[in-house]
Protein backbone atom coordinates (compact mmCIF):
# COMPACT_ATOMS: atom_id res chain seq x y z
CA UNK A 1 0.00 0.00 0.00
CA UNK A 2 2.85 2.47 0.77
CA UNK A 3 4.56 1.91 -2.90
CA UNK A 4 1.07 3.76 -3.99
CA UNK A 5 2.76 7.47 -2.22
CA UNK A 6 5.79 9.04 -3.65
CA UNK A 7 8.57 10.09 -1.38
CA UNK A 8 8.17 13.20 -1.17
CA UNK A 9 4.08 13.06 -0.10
CA UNK A 10 2.59 16.08 1.45
CA UNK A 11 -0.12 15.35 3.61
CA UNK A 12 -2.25 18.09 4.82
CA UNK A 13 -5.08 18.65 7.17
CA UNK A 14 -6.28 22.13 7.23
CA UNK A 15 -9.10 21.62 10.28
CA UNK A 16 -5.42 20.72 12.56
CA UNK A 17 -2.76 22.35 10.83
CA UNK A 18 -0.33 20.59 13.72
CA UNK A 19 -0.74 17.16 11.69
CA UNK A 20 0.33 18.08 8.42
CA UNK A 21 3.24 16.17 7.33
CA UNK A 22 5.61 15.04 4.77
CA UNK A 23 6.90 12.10 3.36
CA UNK A 24 5.57 8.38 3.10
CA UNK A 25 7.47 6.85 6.23
CA UNK A 26 4.83 8.46 8.09
CA UNK A 27 2.06 7.15 6.27
CA UNK A 28 3.28 3.44 7.22
CA UNK A 29 3.61 4.36 10.48
CA UNK A 30 0.55 5.89 10.67
CA UNK A 31 -1.22 2.40 8.95
CA UNK A 32 0.53 0.22 11.06
CA UNK A 33 -0.80 1.75 13.79
CA UNK A 34 -4.00 1.57 13.03
CA UNK A 35 -3.92 -2.14 11.78
CA UNK A 36 -2.20 -2.95 14.88
CA UNK A 37 -4.45 -1.12 17.03
CA UNK A 38 -7.85 -1.40 15.47
CA UNK A 39 -7.73 -5.40 13.89
CA UNK A 40 -11.09 -5.57 12.43
CA UNK A 41 -10.89 -1.80 10.44
CA UNK A 42 -12.59 -1.37 7.70
CA UNK A 43 -12.31 1.20 4.79
CA UNK A 44 -15.01 2.11 2.44
CA UNK A 45 -15.50 4.51 -0.18
CA UNK A 46 -18.76 5.96 -0.28
CA UNK A 47 -18.03 7.91 -3.59
CA UNK A 48 -14.58 9.36 -5.49
CA UNK A 49 -14.32 11.13 -8.90
CA UNK A 50 -11.61 12.80 -11.04
CA UNK A 51 -11.43 16.41 -11.36
CA UNK A 52 -10.21 17.86 -14.23
CA UNK A 53 -6.32 18.44 -13.40
CA UNK A 54 -6.19 14.62 -12.21
CA UNK A 55 -7.31 15.32 -8.41
CA UNK A 56 -8.91 12.40 -7.16
CA UNK A 57 -12.04 13.74 -4.77
CA UNK A 58 -13.16 10.25 -2.84
CA UNK A 59 -15.57 10.84 0.79
CA UNK A 60 -14.76 7.36 2.93
CA UNK A 61 -14.69 6.30 6.05
CA UNK A 62 -13.31 3.80 8.68
CA UNK A 63 -14.71 1.57 11.11
CA UNK A 64 -13.64 -0.77 13.69
CA UNK A 65 -12.86 -1.42 17.25
CA UNK A 66 -10.15 -0.86 19.20
CA UNK A 67 -8.11 -3.72 20.96
CA UNK A 68 -9.55 -2.28 24.15
CA UNK A 69 -13.58 -2.71 23.20
CA UNK A 70 -14.24 1.03 22.19
CA UNK A 71 -15.94 1.43 18.48
CA UNK A 72 -13.83 3.77 15.81
CA UNK A 73 -15.64 5.05 13.12
CA UNK A 74 -14.21 8.15 10.88
CA UNK A 75 -15.80 9.98 7.74
CA UNK A 76 -14.60 12.50 5.87
CA UNK A 77 -13.23 13.25 2.26
CA UNK A 78 -9.85 13.54 0.93
CA UNK A 79 -8.95 14.92 -1.93
CA UNK A 80 -5.57 13.52 -3.52
CA UNK A 81 -3.12 14.97 -6.19
CA UNK A 82 -1.62 11.86 -8.21
CA UNK A 83 1.72 12.28 -10.21
CA UNK A 84 3.50 9.81 -12.44
CA UNK A 85 0.49 7.35 -10.88
CA UNK A 86 1.55 7.84 -7.13
CA UNK A 87 -0.27 9.74 -4.68
CA UNK A 88 1.34 12.64 -4.00
CA UNK A 89 -0.30 14.49 -1.77
CA UNK A 90 -3.52 14.98 0.05
CA UNK A 91 -6.13 17.21 1.69
CA UNK A 92 -7.20 15.45 4.07
CA UNK A 93 -10.68 15.92 5.89
CA UNK A 94 -11.32 12.72 8.20
CA UNK A 95 -12.98 13.19 11.65
CA UNK A 96 -14.89 11.27 14.02
CA UNK A 97 -18.33 10.70 13.64
CA UNK A 98 -19.97 11.81 16.80
CA UNK A 99 -23.80 10.88 16.76
CA UNK A 100 -24.95 12.47 19.93
CA UNK A 101 -23.86 15.98 20.59
CA UNK A 102 -27.39 17.05 19.25
CA UNK A 103 -29.09 18.71 15.89
CA UNK A 104 -28.41 21.17 13.41
CA UNK A 105 -29.91 23.87 15.43
CA UNK A 106 -28.14 22.80 18.73
CA UNK A 107 -24.80 23.21 16.92
CA UNK A 108 -25.54 26.76 15.55
CA UNK A 109 -26.20 27.75 18.77
CA UNK A 110 -23.06 26.36 20.27
CA UNK A 111 -21.11 27.80 17.16
CA UNK A 112 -22.29 31.30 17.76
CA UNK A 113 -22.19 31.26 21.18
CA UNK A 114 -18.65 30.71 21.33
CA UNK A 115 -18.08 33.53 19.40
CA UNK A 116 -19.90 35.77 20.92
CA UNK A 117 -23.17 36.34 18.94
CA UNK A 118 -26.25 35.51 20.76
CA UNK A 119 -28.23 33.02 18.82
CA UNK A 120 -31.39 33.23 17.49
CA UNK A 121 -34.02 31.46 19.19
CA UNK A 122 -35.27 27.86 17.67
CA UNK A 123 -37.51 28.13 14.92
CA UNK A 124 -40.59 25.23 14.83
CA UNK A 125 -39.41 22.81 12.14
CA UNK A 126 -42.03 21.80 9.74
CA UNK A 127 -42.54 18.36 8.62
CA UNK A 128 -39.84 17.73 5.85
CA UNK A 129 -36.96 19.79 8.01
CA UNK A 130 -37.57 23.01 6.96
CA UNK A 131 -38.16 25.63 9.32
CA UNK A 132 -41.33 27.57 9.41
Amino acid sequence: MVAQFSDDYENITPIHPARNFTGRAQVRRNWESLFAAIPDLRVTVYDATTAPDGAVWMEWGNAGTRRDGVPVEMAGVAIFAVRADQISGVHFYLEPVDHGTGDISAAIRDTTRAHGVPAPAAEPVAAGGEAR
